[in-house]
């Protein structure tokens, strides 16, 4: 018996999935986390470039600590916290040292430079009294216009005047004064008196020397306390050192208060359970951005087998639909590096504070989260409400979109409620600091002299003011009794509080396609778990088109009268109404 040779078949290889390689070939983008990432690096370079930022951060973060921290979205609230501290802390060392500069050098100067102080005094008010708006009232740009010329003037003639009697002006003999008979009858026994007499009386050549090291001195504080910032702008804020946190001496500085304050708001900024103020419930989340609630009635599909739908077995057909949004198109020449790959997506419950005796007693604890999720995904309730968050971080973590979804179905309807919000970019004098810290650094003593000196004639009231801002800070730590405060919900966001107004063109098309294409997604998953439920999906494809178009649904015409177009008008009237001469 024989058996035939039979060579062996070639196997059929299996064809790679072209759209899986393209993607595996793409270069990963590195995941960097929120401590690290450049809108926490700005956010903390603006706690040394504004000082009423700064306050701000302090006040929510340091001062009320029994205000819950809100969520923060691609950032680290406590590392820009232990950066306004230490701003703070710089800021007042070197008002104090101005301040004790002036203070030994009004004896010694006869109490001239208190000159000096009171038109510092109208030149630091200048800009508050102009405000922080970009385009103020005329009466206050015309108030704030006057009162820092006349700082000007009367600085540069007390300038004037004090340079004149240090290079040897005046007379060095004391003016004899007139006598009653000689004002009477116009006569004189003595050297006539002038103010350059008087001046050189009052203050003297060495009190006119003293005067101008003081305001000398004074430039020089001034231009070392710019260079301070700035090296901290350069080094520890650089792109290169910023992720490493225990190299930062911001987040060494000593301070128990600091410390436990930084560990508590590390434990809520990032939790998937949301402990929210009522008048602020998405706060730290941006700004509303076309937020829209849909219902629709749900009507049995005659030709499908009807079964239950459930607010999960919609989310979970959402879902997929979504996370597809993270692949990237099939490219093999040119990587795509587009920021919808990154998506998150994951599920938050919102939790009023009321209820609370303690900020420790928020329910972090292992488990407390999976059981509101498991009781509030089902039970639409009004103040535990459950959302499916979905964020884009675009532009190194600057340009935050979330769409938060909800779906809640009872007494035969679904509703559907979509609330996206839009965090805007870092403010421009923020992400700026790069460029005015090279550009101080890299500058010349005169250049840095020209910074200083128009700042001197304030610097003594600017100083007075910070201490005494201090001061009254003291006092509200100690008395304002917050420790043992009943919990709140948190009152502002560090992030929206350094966000600017708006993006730029290129940030406002990214925010439409991240929108666009989500909530596009939402609603296909939406319309597919009705239709795999055995219900009609006609009325939901229509309300969608309808708020997609930026138009309203109307149920019914009839009896009812409308117009249509930019110019048109409507007028009821009963059947026998004539038309109208010239309409169609």
């Amino acid at each position: 018996m024989s058996t035939a040779y039979v060579p062996q078949q070639p196997q059929p290889q299996p064809q790679p999935d072209p759209r899986a390689s393209a993607t595996a070939s793409l270069p990963e983008l590195p995941a960097t986390p929120p401590y690290a990432s450049e809108a926490t690096r700005l956010l903390c370079a603006g706690t040394y470039l504004d000082s009423a930022y700064r306050d701000r951060v302090i006040d929510e973060l340091y001062l009320n600590e029994q205000r819950l921290a809100a969520p923060s979205l691609g950032l680290d609230a406590a590392r820009v916290l232990a950066h306004a501290l230490r701003a703070r802390r710089l800021e007042l060392a070197w008002s104090g040292a101005i301040l004790g500069l002036w203070v030994v050098g009004m004896p010694l100067t006869r109490y001239f430079l208190a000159l000096f102080l009171g038109f510092g005094f109208y030149s630091a008010l200048a800009p508050w009294v102009r405000g922080r708006s970009e385009h103020p009232p005329m009466y206050r740009r015309v108030f704030a216009f006057l009162l820092r010329w006349y700082s000007r003037l009367g600085i540069a003639a007390l300038l004037a005047a004090t340079l004149y009697v240090a290079c040897g002006g005046g007379d060095d003999v004391p003016p004899s004064y007139p006598s009653a008979y000689d004002s009477m009858y116009g006569t004189s026994s003595g050297p006539d008196f002038s103010l350059p007499d008087a001046l050189h009386e009052w203050l003297g050549v060495l009190g006119a020397w003293l005067t101008l090291a003081v305001l000398a001195l004074t430039v020089v504080f001034l231009a070392a306390q710019r260079s301070q910032v700035t090296r901290s702008l350069a080094a520890e804020l650089s792109t290169r050192r910023f992720p490493d946190v225990a190299a930062d001496p911001a987040e060494q500085a000593e301070g128990r208060r600091l410390r436990r304050l930084a560990q508590r708001v590390r434990a809520e900024q990032w939790q998937p359970l949301v402990m929210y103020h009522e008048a602020r419930p998405f706060c730290g989340a941006g700004t509303a951005h076309d937020t829209w609630v849909l219902a629709v009635e749900l009507r049995p599909d005659g030709a499908k087998k009807q079964r239950p739908l459930s607010n999960r077995a919609v989310l979970e057909t959402v879902r997929p639909l979504l996370e597809q949004l993270r692949e990237s198109a099939v490219t093999a020449e040119h990587p795509v590096r587009d920021r919808l790959r990154r998506l998150e997506i994951d599920e938050c419950v919102f939790l009023p504070v009321e209820g609370l005796l303690r900020r420790e007693d928020a329910p972090y604890a292992p488990g407390d989260f999976e059981n509101h999720l498991a009781r509030a995904v089902e039970e639409g309730a009004e103040k535990r409400r459950h959302f499916l968050r979905v964020r884009v971080g675009g532009w190194e973590e600057e340009l935050v979109v979330s769409v938060f979804v909800r779906v809640h179905t009872q007494g035969r309807m679904l509703m559907l409620e979509i609330a996206p919000h839009v965090l805007t970019p870092v403010r421009e004098d923020f992400k700026e600091a790069d460029r005015t810290a090279h550009r101080y650094n890299h500058n010349s003593l005169l250049g840095k002299a020209a910074w200083a000196v128009p700042r001197v004639p304030a610097a003594a009231a600017v100083a007075v003011y910070q201490l005494a801002r201090q001061v009254v800070f003291g006092w509200r730590l100690v008395t304002s009794g917050n420790a043992g405060a009943l919990p709140e919900g948190p009152a502002v966001s560090v992030r929206e509080l350094g966000a600017a107004p708006d993006g730029s063109l290129f940030q406002t098309m990214d925010v439409d396609r991240y929108l666009r294409a989500v909530q596009d997604r939402i609603a296909h998953g939406v319309r597919t778990a009705l239709a795999d439920a055995g219900y009609q999906t006609g009325e939901f494809v229509q309300k969608i088109v309808n708020i997609s178009n930026g138009g309203v649904n109307i149920e019914s015409v009839a009896d009812s009268t409308f117009a249509v177009g930019d110019h048109a008008t409507a007028r009821s009237g009963g059947p026998a109404a004539a038309p109208q001469k010239g309409t169609d």
